[in-house]
């Protein structure tokens, strides 16, 4: 044993180490200096720690060095470590930025670690850069040249702010059973059979299913929720054509909502969410008399996020329909078991953005209104 760096610890010190040494993983590091330090302080000989502990001598003459010389405390964390200097300068590492938010070579879909590493090596002073100081350099900027999100980017103008805020001062109002507010919307689906029977899960087993199916059809799904009670209700389909949107807005108002004085609808802009679908589909009197008991809020131009029905859309796949459902029957009847229970549940959308918010969040693209004319 090195008497220079001997280990003596107090009985809280050994109170301690030993409360650390048996909470294992969450910190490994630290767990086995304190059992370098635990058994140094019982004389257990270095080559035995070693062997023990699983960790060389260098570390254990470090750990007692470091309690000798700093306390325990600084035995038990990290030391410093300087590492090699930064292979790329300030100004190099914004020149890699630059390349990595540029168009790629010609011929190339995306930049790649070993392209921005060619292509550095041209404008700094380099002979050679790797794969690994491009990588953790984008690392550090939180930058992935390779990688794209499609999104859909609206322009923010007059009419998509008046659109905006009509919606969200209706998410706002208190509950009214006689003026609701209903968001509606329709999303495809596909029906998707087995080719082979999928085999059941066991235990230590999960369930096993070929990647082989087979597809029988589509079907289209009209989503209807409540904004302000735990109501939805989704309708069936074949397609989703006027005479299909027309229908539902006759369900709307004669089976879901007929004690409704006016019934707010809330939709996106698809070309058969409009009056003149109902007109085109039904008797003019009948249209009529449907419409005077339905009001249309259309969301802004690529802004569906403001409908709250995406979000009980992406519920109902996830929950629900996200499997191989292989006939329309069988879909139905799931649907109408999830939509029950769901209502039964009390759930609802919980909406937090609001005109106010947007007016703070948004302030920047709102449209400056112009200075009066003298």
């Amino acid at each position: 044993m090195n008497v220079k760096y001997r280990v003596d610890l107090s009985q809280p010190e050994r109170d301690d180490l030993r409360s650390l040494a048996s909470k294992g993983k969450p910190h490994a590091r630290r767990v086995k200096r304190a059992q370098i330090l635990l058994a140094a302080d019982a004389g257990v000989s270095d080559d035995t720690i070693a062997a023990s502990v699983q960790t060389s001598g260098s570390t254990i003459y470090r750990t007692k060095q470091r309690f000798v010389e700093e306390g325990l405390e600084a035995a038990l964390s990290e030391e410093p470590r300087p590492g090699a200097a930064r292979k790329l300068s300030g100004k190099e590492e914004v020149q890699l930025v630059a390349l990595a938010c540029s168009d790629p070579p010609a011929g190339c879909s995306r930049w790649t670690m070993q392209l921005l590493a060619d292509a550095l090596v041209e404008l700094v002073e380099h002979d050679t850069i790797s794969n690994e100081t491009i990588r953790r350099r984008l690392k550090e900027k939180k930058i992935k040249p390779w990688q794209k999100k499609m999104w859909c980017i609206p322009k923010v103008d007059g009419e998509f702010v008046a659109r905006m805020e009509d919606v969200l001062d209706l998410y706002g109002e208190a509950p009214d059973p006689l003026r609701p507010v209903i968001c509606f919307d329709e999303s495809p689906t596909q029906l998707i059979g087995e080719v082979r029977t999928p085999i059941p899960p066991a235990p230590g087993r999960p369930e096993r299913y070929d990647n082989e199916y087979k597809r029988n059809g589509t079907a289209n799904l009209f989503v209807f929720v409540d904004a302000h009670r735990s109501w939805r209700k989704v309708k069936v389909t074949d397609r989703r054509t006027n005479a299909d949107f027309a229908a539902c807005m006759r369900d709307l108002v004669d089976l879901h909502y007929p004690q409704a004085d006016k019934i707010r609808v809330v939709l996106d802009n698809l070309s058969t969410h409009t009056a003149a679908a109902l007109y085109q589909s039904l008797p003019a009197p009948e249209a009529r008399r449907i419409l005077r008991r339905i009001e249309f809020h259309h969301t802004p131009k690529h802004a569906s996020w403001l409908n709250m029905v995406e979000i009980e859309i992406g519920v109902l796949k996830s929950q629900c329909l996200d499997r191989r459902i292989d006939n329309r029957e069988k879909l139905e009847a799931e649907i109408r078991a999830w939509e029950r229970r769901r209502n039964d549940s009390g759930a609802r959308i919980t909406w937090m953005f609001s005109t106010d918010l947007a007016r703070i969040k948004m302030a920047k693209a709102y449209p400056k209104p112009t200075a009066n004319e003298s």
